[in-house]
């Protein structure tokens, strides 16, 4: 009856679905999912708060794409691979989920190169794939291996350390609908999440417009440089 909180980490966008495949299996196992689905990645704060999390779980997952991630910009390094070397540091049982190439293949067929692989630091995607694939890993195909490899890792990991994890207690709340409750709110983070990058795109695009010979944002950067006086009769007072 013991169930096990497992961290979920990964790069974002990029892997949506891969990361609600892992949610869906770490459920289906009896166990609870954690993550930082809600928050952006971003500041010092946060990644406390992070660390906090991680110091809570049982069991550490990683899902590796092709991305880098989001980089912290006192190491250089991306929060995911802080993510992982703080929980290796821990002694907390890590284990890693990586995308085959014929994975990351499907996959940049659907969402293209960019949207797949690292562009801005492939060599510190490569350091950082490299540690990983050092420790313990689990090669996967597609979405349904991911839920296979979570199943028989998580099995395997009960047997060969004395994790503390959560016992109900019959007076509390049903922790398996906590779960589903969690499960509910990702969904609907994921949908949130692809309206705003879908704006961000629209965003993007119109900052790319041109304004006679000159795009949007270098107007801005022009016209931050001007002072422009009004006439006092196109105001409301002489202030």
């Amino acid at each position: 009856n013991k169930k096990l909180q497992v961290f979920v980490s990964s790069t974002y966008t990029d892997l949506i679905e891969e990361r609600q495949a892992a949610v869906e299996a770490i459920l289906d196992a009896g166990h609870i999912p954690a993550g930082m689905e809600l928050f952006k990645a971003g500041n010092e704060s946060q990644l406390k708060t992070i660390y906090k999390w991680i110091n809570e779980s049982d069991v550490y997952m990683l899902i590796l794409g092709g991305h880098y991630g989001s980089i912290e910009e006192k190491s250089g390094l991306s929060y995911t691979q802080l993510e992982y070397e703080y929980a290796l540091s821990k002694n907390i049982p890590v284990f890693a989920v990586v995308l085959s190439e014929s994975f990351l293949t499907t996959k940049i067929n659907l969402l293209g190169l960019s949207g797949v692989m690292e562009q801005k630091a492939p060599d510190k995607y490569q350091t950082f794939k490299s540690l990983v694939m050092s420790k313990i890993i689990r090669m996967v195909d597609d979405c349904k291996e991911i839920k296979i490899a979570i199943h028989t890792t998580l099995n395997e990991f009960l047997n060969e350390y004395d994790l503390i994890g959560w016992v109900r207690n019959t007076n509390e709340n049903d922790t398996i609908q906590l779960s589903k409750d969690y499960a509910t709110i990702l969904k609907e983070n994921n949908s949130l999440n692809k309206q705003i990058q879908k704006l961000q795109e629209q965003l993007n695009a119109k900052s790319k417009e041109q304004f006679g010979n000159y795009t949007f944002d270098e107007l801005i950067e022009i016209l931050k440089n001007k002072d422009f006086f009004i006439s006092k009769k196109y105001t409301q007072n002489e202030d």
